[in-house]
């Protein structure tokens, strides 16, 4: 009897183990989840804020410091790299690494089957510098208000004008309501 009792509790080792690592990469999920929310949440307070103060020129200006203020001050508060990155960028800085890259033109091809935009994400862990980290993205959907007033193609002059000031190389222009604007991407340490 207790050699049986034992042999089931060893065959369910893995298994337990293995329910242990599944929570703890489901309260990673979660959590990305909400610090995505926040940060939008402050990106799209700030912006709107601006918006109805001085207008989308000025807002341009303020989304160029304040962006990536707000980045750096979410990552500080949970202790991980929280950034945006996209296929067309605005701001070089923000390039996509292969991983990525990859998971963009991923979210592109499931965006061509279909799938919700607004509900595309992607996360797995996985080797960086020699160590393992927890890599999650999601999708960044463009929305006909306030997107397009900065990154659709029928720009008013004095909102290209801004972007031209502030970033001479953008690429993030010509989007329609509905296109994958580009990602928030959070890396965790393990």
């Amino acid at each position: 009897m207790k050699t049986l009792l034992r042999a089931a509790l060893i065959c369910t080792l893995p298994f337990s183990a293995s329910l242990s690592a599944n929570d703890h990469l489901e309260q990673r999920v979660k959590d990305s989840r909400e610090a995505v929310q926040s940060v939008a949440r402050a990106l799209k307070g700030n912006l709107q804020s601006v918006l109805q103060e001085k207008g989308p020129a000025a807002a341009v200006e303020a989304c160029s410091s304040i962006a990536p203020l707000i980045a750096l001050t979410k990552s500080k508060s949970y202790g991980w790299k929280i950034s945006r990155t996209s296929l067309k960028l605005r701001d070089p800085d923000n390039a996509p690494d292969d991983w990525e890259r990859a998971v963009l033109e991923q979210f592109e091809a499931r965006k061509a089957k279909g799938e919700d935009v607004n509900k595309l994400e992607y996360y797995e862990v996985v080797e960086m510098d020699g160590n393992k980290v927890f890599r999650y993205m999601k999708a960044i959907p463009t929305r006909e208000k306030p997107c397009l007033t900065c990154h659709g193609s029928n720009l008013r002059p004095d909102v290209a004008a801004a972007l031209d000031k502030h970033y001479p190389n953008d690429k993030a222009r010509g989007f329609e309501a509905g296109d994958i604007r580009g990602a928030f991407t959070i890396i965790q340490p393990l």
